[in-house]
């Protein structure tokens, strides 16, 4: 219960959308990228590379919180905001899956496996035991309660302990579910996983055991980045220009007020 309500109530990563002013420049600074687009042609899309661990990784604008996003970042749809280590949306907890609740919705998962399985064994011991003594169906009249539990452990096991296996794959890889859904790194991209320590228990202690990591918020100018393989990127609010990650500086003339950019910390600030 603890884990279900740590991922139910907790904030998944949700990235914190431009500032007015920021948004008025990015849109800006886009166009003014772009040139002129002909009257009925498509222009460009927005996209920002950056390289990570030798890997091209491209940042995706979003047009409605009006940021780059940072790798592995997504807009829910049903949340109405960008999460950074976006897995899934869980509607059975109510809750966006991301980098700051992953491991609690993992551990939920994996001791409601355990629980079922629990259950489910002990519940077959008591009949065997008890229809050795007294017969099986003496046993079914003595204790009718015992078989609903069996019927309802036998069903959910299957979708419990599969879903808990899925997500152990996952995490022994270093991947998300949305990744996987959309073969990010898969083999017919000719794209490796940049996040990946190609090592199991690298990649578990990583995503299981690492720094439980705090709000994205705003702060001043100097920002420091996510870590980009392990490896924290510190960058001024200029560098941000060149790969941004949610916010922009101001341009130069006028000086308009300050401009905050976005910290994306990574429990390495």
């Amino acid at each position: 219960m603890a884990m279900l309500l740590r991922t139910s109530f907790s904030d998944p990563g949700v990235l914190p959308r431009a500032l007015p002013e920021e948004a008025t420049f990015i849109e800006m600074e886009i166009e003014a990228a772009n040139g002129n687009v002909p009257a009925g042609q498509r222009p460009p899309p927005r996209i920002r590379n950056v390289q990570i661990n030798g890997q091209i990784v491209k940042l995706k604008y979003c047009y409605t919180c009006k940021i780059f996003r940072p790798p592995r970042a997504s807009h829910c749809s049903i949340c109405d905001n960008c999460v950074d280590r976006f897995d899934h949306h869980c509607p059975w907890v109510g809750n966006c899956v991301g980098k700051r609740n992953y491991r609690y919705f993992y551990l939920f998962t994996l001791s409601l496996s355990l629980l079922t399985i629990y259950i489910f064994t002990f519940d077959i011991v008591h009949v065997v035991l008890r229809s050795v003594d007294s017969g099986f169906v003496k046993t079914l009249q003595d204790t009718p309660g015992t078989y609903p539990f069996v019927l309802v452990c036998f069903f959910t096991l299957w979708s419990v302990v599969g879903l808990t296996g899925f997500h152990t794959y996952l995490i022994s890889l270093n991947q998300t579910t949305n990744e996987d859904i959309k073969g990010s790194w898969s083999g017919k991209n000719r794209v490796q996983n940049p996040y990946s320590h190609k090592n199991i228990l690298k990649n578990c202690c990583e995503v299981l055991c690492g720094p439980a990591y705090p709000r994205c918020r705003l702060r001043e100018r100097n920002a420091t980045l996510w870590s980009l393989g392990g490896r924290s990127t510190t960058v001024s609010s200029r560098a941000l220009s060149s790969e941004r990650t949610g916010t922009m500086p101001p341009p130069p003339p006028p000086p308009p007020p300050q401009v905050l950019v976005t910290e994306l910390l990574n429990g390495h600030s």
